[in-house]
């Protein structure tokens, strides 16, 4: 599938088989011959039938878990969305290379792989081993006077998104994990949920990294700024006026995940817009998506309903750089080992003595 308009680059969304649910009822009938009480696992059982549906198969095998981390700069902050300067990002970067940021250690216990993407930090980061360099721009324009991304750059991102997921799921990833890196992303993400939930824009802005009242109040006067300049709708459209680069490169990666019929676990508020924008593109991704938690940042729950989701969890996280998604990997294999590693009640009726 492609957008196209004239004298611009078209994007082509991989193909997106749609989920046989031919096969819940078999998924359903294995869960109940378990060695259980019926439904005594609650949404752990709901969630095995999902990995099944996504894998086709009654004996999903889930190991391998890739957090990706896609970090990008957005010049919304000339304005003052947020409460800490944009060379936090670049910074917060470095950490996530030496391996002491919180997703770090969480993905450590989780036993998940990190890659960290420069999707558009504005600041030139020094080569790494363990860094992509995938940067679309330095930094998206000031989306309260212009669109953040050009379309080129947004279809570029898009595409980059969408390879990069499929070359984990190449490489043997089972789960592809969302986290993001991006001082003033929950104000484009924000702006994505008022357009695409929809959701009035007032109940779309939360705190992010850490505003005081008058900090909020500011926020909520750019980003209205930024609202009344354009009433695009078209989730593609929406993501260039107002998303960035990491944002983009997000929605691409779940849509490349479930190309290739891999799990995608969400984290917080920001990959959720992510995720929102893909879905709203290709509605057939969204049964590849495993929303990890609720966040504390506010709208998150909105948005989530207007997705028709639950999350697994809600332990009041708001951190974003895909800690709630780590924090879910391990539930995730264990749905899915439910299925294929638990006894039968017929195999332990069998075995008891006449």
């Amino acid at each position: 599938m492609s957008v196209l308009s004239p004298g611009r680059v078209p994007f082509t969304a991989p193909p997106i088989a749609a989920v046989d649910q031919t096969l819940k009822p078999r998924l359903r009938a294995c869960l109940d011959g378990k060695a259980k009480p019926l439904g005594s696992l609650g949404r752990i059982e709901d969630l095995a039938v999902q990995i099944g549906l996504i894998q086709g198969r009654i004996d999903p095998q889930v190991d391998r878990a890739r957090l990706m981390v896609f970090a990008g700069d957005h010049g919304l902050n000339e304005e003052g969305v947020s409460a800490f300067p944009s060379a936090v990002t670049s910074a917060m970067v470095g950490v996530f290379l030496s391996g002491r940021a919180s997703v770090n250690a969480f993905s450590r216990a989780a036993g998940v792989e990190i890659q960290v993407i420069d999707a558009g930090v504005a600041a030139p980061l020094p080569p790494h081993p363990e860094l992509i360099s995938a940067k679309v721009r330095a930094g998206t324009r000031n989306a309260a006077r212009e669109p953040a991304l050009s379309w080129d750059e947004t279809a570029k991102a898009l595409t980059l998104g969408v390879a990069l997921a499929q070359a984990a799921a190449d490489d043997g990833a089972d789960i592809v994990i969302l986290g993001e890196m991006g001082i003033g992303n929950s104000a484009a993400s924000a702006l994505i949920m008022h357009r695409l939930a929809p959701a009035p824009l007032d109940a779309c802005i939360g705190a992010g990294a850490g505003h005081d009242e008058a900090g909020l109040t500011r926020k909520a006067a750019v980003l209205r700024r930024a609202a009344e300049r354009t009433d695009v709708a078209h989730p593609l459209e929406v993501l260039a006026e107002f998303g960035g680069c990491e944002i983009a490169m997000m929605a691409g990666a779940v849509l490349g995940a479930a190309s290739r019929r891999r799990i995608v676990i969400v984290d917080g508020f920001i990959s959720t817009a992510a995720a929102l924008v893909a879905i709203r593109f290709r509605p057939e991704a969204l049964d590849y998506c495993v929303f990890s938690h609720l966040s504390d940042e506010q709208g998150h729950r909105i948005m989530l309903n207007a997705l028709g989701v639950r999350p697994l969890f809600d332990l009041g996280l708001r951190l974003g750089e895909g800690s709630g998604g780590v924090l879910a990997a391990p539930l995730v294999r264990a749905a899915a080992r439910l299925l294929t590693e638990t006894v039968s009640l017929e195999e332990v009726l069998a075995s008891m003595p006449s």
